[in-house]
């Protein structure tokens, strides 16, 4: 199952929706309309977008009122995207120039906030007070999130809670925040809300986890992200936290001593078989498929519909995706 297929449902909402983000993301600065029009030309999968509509027609409708909360996650992550590859300096986005590396630090910033407010005014402008309290959440999170990563990172002292804590902030709280705005666009039932808030907290997590498992598991040029990339940037991820809960003392204080002093490649190497060594991927993937059908049953209070069944091929998508 293919994310083409997922989204036939809602394709013409999806062709709806691309208008009006473009008129949301419009700016009659011309240096910032350039930088837009090529953000724009960079779009990837649209994964966000499509979590809105389709959770807004599992509930009833896809409605104007959906479209402007799309718009408005779709704003927000964007943002964020720019404004990691600042943080990151990172000079390359999904095999183009990041807008860093082309315009440099000061105008992706500008940009990131540019984008912040715009989704923000589509909120406020539109009345949509309910979706401003759901997304203020999210960011709050991602925030949160991100500096407890950085935190312990530092330290290297990561336990499987804080793990968990750490992927439902920066990853899952907008993977919910989509599901969640989707449902309140189209349905007044908080069990609604509910139901698909939850649902995407977990989907989000499973995301995660897939991408954390891929530094560990070889074939990650698909993804931009080279086997032992996660631990050449000293993060303890899921497979590892297993890998050291399993291993030795000996055997783990001698792999931390590695982590600590930046792995080169071939030293990473030793890492990745230590945690194939100690099972830490098919760990991590059994928590994964544990979350998945968490997930899924989220969705039994819904009544049958194309759009039900391609939230539960997006959860196994989820999982099973090579990229």
């Amino acid at each position: 199952m293919t994310l083409g297929d997922i989204t036939k449902p809602i394709q013409p909402y999806i062709d709806d929706f691309d208008n009006v983000l473009k008129e949301q993301m419009h700016s009659n600065v011309l240096l910032l309309d350039t930088v837009v029009r090529y953000i724009l030309r960079q779009r990837g999968k649209r994964v966000r977008p499509m979590l809105v509509l389709l959770s807004a027609a599992v509930c009833g409708e896809v409605s104007r009122r959906t479209h402007i909360g799309a718009s408005l996650v779709e704003l927000l992550h964007t943002a964020s995207l720019v404004h990691d590859d600042v943080v990151d300096e990172s000079n390359e986005r999904r095999g183009m120039a990041s807008i860093n590396g082309v315009w440099k630090n000061k105008i992706a910033v500008l940009v990131g906030d540019y984008l912040l407010s715009r989704g923000l005014l589509v909120a406020v402008e539109n009345g949509e007070y309910d979706f401003l309290k759901i997304t203020s959440t999210a960011v709050r999170r991602m925030s949160e999130g991100e500096l407890l990563q950085i935190q312990k990172t530092r330290q290297l002292d990561m336990d499987e809670a804080t793990y968990f804590r750490i992927i439902s902030d920066k990853t899952a709280s907008l993977i919910s925040t989509c599901c969640e705005i989707g449902a309140v666009s189209a349905s007044s039932n908080p069990a609604h809300h509910e139901a698909l808030r939850e649902y995407g907290e977990l989907i989000g997590s499973v995301f995660q986890i897939r991408d954390d498992t891929f530094d560990y598991s070889g074939g990650n040029s698909l993804i931009g992200k080279p086997t032992g990339n996660d631990v050449q940037e000293k993060k303890l991820t899921l497979p590892l936290i297993y890998a050291f809960s399993q291993a030795s003392k000996q055997e783990s204080k001698a792999i931390l001593k590695i982590i600590k002093s930046k792995p080169s490649k071939k030293e990473a190497r030793v890492i990745v078989d230590f945690v194939k060594q100690h099972n830490g991927i098919e760990y991590a993937e059994q928590k994964a498929a544990a979350m998945l059908a968490e997930a899924k049953n989220k969705l039994s209070i819904f009544d049958d519909s194309p759009a039900k069944t391609s939230l539960l091929h997006f959860a196994d998508y989820s999982l099973q995706r090579s990229m």
